[in-house]
């Protein structure tokens, strides 16, 4: 379990700085990893959390300062090197070969060879005995990696990373698309390997899951040491006012604003859909949007949130029922549709229905726009680079260069590179999905707080959110989802809580009984 502190760390990185194109993102930073313990690292968007995982692991050159590994000074001068000091890692993007078997994804550049070539029994004898050290002996080490699920890709992964047994474990963001239930399975491998004697680098933004799983928690704020801290005498709020560099009030002031302006809508809504559903995707249902409110989507995962979310921005075509906005009946057969009736749609998946990683931060702004215009009609440069720079200044996008590549920002930063994308168009209506999935508590803030604001314009938002204390925070109505239909609707006000929607949930149950 946890090793005293007054044991010498597998791990000492002192005085640690980072350039990165003439910038520096890590100042004299320090970190300790002790064998036998989880060691969380937090901090808000732009922190530096990314840059000192790739220092750690040799893939970004240290500057400045000291690493020692077991007592002993190491120059980490790339990946090769980083494992051979006994440093492996897994990251948030899982890198493997979906069409190649557990085993050789597992094995890759450590394939056993006889004299007649890589013996295929022995590599796969050798992998099963790396998956049986993590508790899954059960998998078939010949089964397609893209017959797995996100979980147990992610624990193939680190099977791989574990193959040559390394004593640190650097884990950047392991659980950003798992489920609740994934998320147990993976936090089991790693506390048997914590139990092993592994020192596992733990970064994530999830603040529960940090605190399940971790013993130690080291905090960074804008490339700087906020210090090092064990987890059980760290109190939440003060980690989360460490991380952000002020008291955590901001949540709850956007949460009281939004009730304190709370008008109940009148006159024709905005938006509406009647009778709008897909066969085997969402039931038939009823919507309306009125300017300047914010109707949440509140259910369970498995509800049909992003479904409903679709349909009423016309990313999925309905096969019944009628849209009307201000009034007039409309038809949304497709995005493009939707975009010329100002709708714009914001996907929960930012790589796939979302940011596009090899276009820079200026193009990916721009994009939508582009799209409503033609591109008979091409943005002029001076007109592109004004736009631009209000979001990126409104927006406080933080970015190497707006010409970077999207791949090269942070989580946060490219969700709010997506949200000026679709505002760029000027939308009336505004669905977001999960658009404060995976991204850290500031992030969390400035962008409902964006969403609130936008509100008070005149816009009018659906928001989806798989934390439902989003949900109350931020709506003026919410529309109660289960088992991919609409079961009611409630107004916010002061007595609406997380537990009164999941009660309307439970008693449907019992209507259905």
């Amino acid at each position: 379990m946890t090793t005293d502190a007054s044991t010498r760390p597998v791990v000492e990185m002192t005085g640690i700085t980072v350039d990165i194109g003439g910038t520096t993102v890590l100042h004299e930073v320090d970190l300790r990893l002790f064998a036998g313990e989880v060691h969380a690292l937090m901090g808000g968007n732009g922190a530096g959390k990314s840059s000192l995982v790739k220092a750690l692991s040799g893939a970004y050159r240290i500057g400045g300062g000291e690493v020692r590994i077991d007592g002993e000074p190491v120059v980490l001068a790339g990946p090769a090197e980083a494992e051979a000091a006994g440093v492996a890692a897994a990251f948030q993007d899982v890198d493997l070969c979906g069409n190649l078997s557990i085993a050789e994804n597992v094995m890759i550049g450590h394939e056993e060879r006889r004299w007649f070539g890589i013996s295929w029994a022995a590599t796969r004898r050798r992998a099963s005995a790396v998956l049986e050290e993590l508790g899954l002996g059960e998998l078939d080490p010949r089964r397609a990696v893209a017959t797995l699920s996100p979980a147990i890709q992610q624990l193939v992964a680190i099977a791989r990373a574990m193959v040559t047994h390394p004593k640190v474990l650097v884990l950047d963001e392991p659980t950003s698309s798992l489920d609740a239930d994934e998320v147990a399975t993976l936090f089991r491998a790693l506390r048997r390997l914590r139990d092993q004697g592994v020192a596992i680098l733990f970064v994530s933004h999830y603040l529960e899951q940090v605190y399940a799983l971790s013993d130690r928690i080291t905090v960074l704020r804008d490339g700087h040491g906020q210090g090092e801290y064990a987890t059980r005498e760290l109190d939440r709020a003060v980690l989360i006012s460490k991380m952000i560099g002020k008291e955590l009030t901001e949540l709850r002031r956007i949460g009281s604003d939004r009730r304190a302006h709370r008008v109940e809508p009148t006159g024709t809504p905005v938006f509406r859909a009647v009778g709008v559903g897909r066969r085997g995707e969402f039931a038939a249902t009823d919507f309306e949007l009125y300017g300047g409110e914010v109707v949440g989507l509140g259910g369970l995962r498995g509800s049909g949130r992003t479904e409903l979310g679709q349909l009423l921005a016309g990313v999925a075509r309905s096969d019944s029922g009628t849209f009307l906005i201000d009034g007039r009946t409309v038809g949304l057969p497709n995005p493009a549709a939707a975009l010329r009736h100002r709708i714009a749609f914001a996907s929960e998946d930012r790589r796939e229905g979302g940011i596009i990683e090899e276009l820079s931060v200026r193009e990916n702004i721009v994009l939508a726009l582009q799209a409503i215009r033609g591109w008979a009609r091409p943005i002029s440069n001076a007109e592109r680079d004004a736009l631009v720079e209000r979001f990126v200044e409104s927006f406080d996008i933080v970015a190497p260069s707006l010409d970077a590549p999207a791949r090269q920002l942070s989580g946060g930063n490219q969700q709010k590179v997506l949200l000026a994308r679709w505002l760029a168009t000027r939308p009336h209506v505004l669905v977001l999905d999960e658009p404060t999935r995976g991204i850290d508590i500031a992030a969390k803030v400035e962008i409902q707080a964006r969403i609130a604001e936008l509100a008070r314009g005149g816009m009018a938002v659906v928001f989806i959110s798989s934390e439902l204390d989003e949900v109350v925070r931020l709506s003026d109505r919410i529309a109660i989802l289960k088992d991919r239909r609409k079961i009611g609707e409630v107004s916010n006000g002061p007595g609406l809580s997380v537990d009164t929607i999941i009660e309307m949930i439970a008693a449907d149950d019992e209507d259905d009984a």
